[in-house]
């Protein structure tokens, strides 16, 4: 598919004055990194992550037609219940990209009301789950427009399941690069790869290929090392890669990886499972130390859980790894069989290096996004 393939084939007639809509969208973990994009949120490199399953934003959008129609956007948004102006400029943005594609956005104004499972800006992509949320909503309105405008028969031959679920992708990948793999559920690739069929870089698809039993119900318990706002902007780090000296080596390992994780999720090998993402994920760290301006977002205490982890399956040969995202908290991931095992390592020796004792345990979701 292209970009065109989104834009409305109807020119479908506003009759509907008011409503709302309520969605619930999963955060996700990549286990190949994204870092890096071109113009209009295109992936430098592809990548692939688990969508978890507790670590969620709810987001309420309301919509009430204009009396008078204006040449701007109209919006409120409420985070639990405060308002929240310093949000409004993300959201004016996004919805300038994706305008051509929604065109009923300036004819009404909306109330967003969204509140996060997890603490907002610490490192857990809550901007993956917010506008992947806000995405569904608004495909929500656009869905009953046509509806109320265009015969069922004309709606089902293309306004299906799967169109729905590719034009969220698309449109939440406009707000933000990684909120186009918090749609569907467990395993999702975003960007051009050879091995993978009908790989975009313009939505994320659900993994394809075959998934050994052991990455079933794989769990995740996220160690929050520092709740407070990450210092430096996913979108500053991405830039960074524009004249990085390593970046094409960089992109060049992300495409391999991703091509040995496919025989990886066939065969279940756990250990060349623990040797990819950990090296992805300290790559990712690599890229941000050396990039100009350079910058450490880890923690002592990152340090310290790593260390920890690696001691541990060690002495234990349990496979146990961790991932990180661009922040200091920790992804603990583990095969369902070994919960209680890594849980009881967890809260003995690493439940120390967090941020008041706070952590979360998650799994991989399977279609975890929800119409509420």
């Amino acid at each position: 598919m292209v970009e065109q393939d989104f834009i409305p084939k109807y020119n479908y007639k506003l009759t509907i004055e008011s409503g709302k809509f309520t969605w619930q969208s999963p955060s996700n973990i990549a286990l190949v990194k994204y870092w890096g994009k071109k113009e209009h949120q295109i992936p430098e490199n592809p990548s692939i992550s688990f969508t978890l399953n507790t670590c969620k934003t709810t987001t309420t959008l309301k919509f009430e037609k204009k009396e008078v129609p204006t040449e701007l956007f109209s919006f409120d948004v409420f985070l639990d219940g405060k308002k929240q102006d310093d949000f409004k400029p993300k959201i004016e943005t996004f919805f300038k990209r994706i305008e051509s594609y929604l065109p009923f956005l300036k004819e009404y104004h909306f109330v967003i009301e969204t509140s996060n499972s997890f603490p907002h800006s610490s490192g857990i992509a809550s901007s993956a789950s917010g506008m992947s949320a806000l995405a569904l909503c608004l495909m929500s309105i656009e869905k009953l427009l046509i509806e109320s405008d265009v015969t069922s028969s004309a709606v089902e031959a293309f306004y299906n399941e799967e169109y729905f679920n590719k034009k969220a992708s698309f449109l939440s990948r406009l707000g933000s690069g990684s909120a186009c793999r918090s749609i569907e559920g467990d395993l999702i690739v975003w960007g051009i790869h050879k091995d993978i069929e009908r790989s975009s870089n313009l939505f994320g698809i659900k993994y394809p290929y075959q998934v050994h039993n052991n990455f079933k119900n794989y769990q995740d318990t996220i160690l929050l090392v520092d709740k407070g706002e990450k210092k430096v902007s996913s979108t500053v780090g991405h830039n960074l890669m524009h004249d990085h000296p390593f970046a094409q080596q960089r992109f060049e390992q992300a495409n391999n990886n991703i091509s040995k994780l496919i025989e990886v999720f066939k065969t279940g090998n756990l250990k060349s499972f623990i040797e990819i993402v950990e090296s992805e994920a300290l790559t990712l760290h690599a890229m941000m130390m050396t990039s100009l301006p350079y910058f450490i977002l880890m923690k002592p205490n990152t340090l310290k859980i790593i260390n920890a982890i690696w001691s541990f399956r060690n002495q234990t040969g349990l496979h146990i790894c961790f991932t990180l995202d661009a922040g200091a908290n920790v992804h603990v991931l583990y095969p369902e069989n070994d919960t209680e095992q890594v849980l009881k390592f967890i809260q003995n020796e690493l439940v120390a290096h967090c941020q008041n004792a706070h952590y979360i345990c998650d799994r991989i979701g399977f279609g975890a996004k929800q119409n509420l």
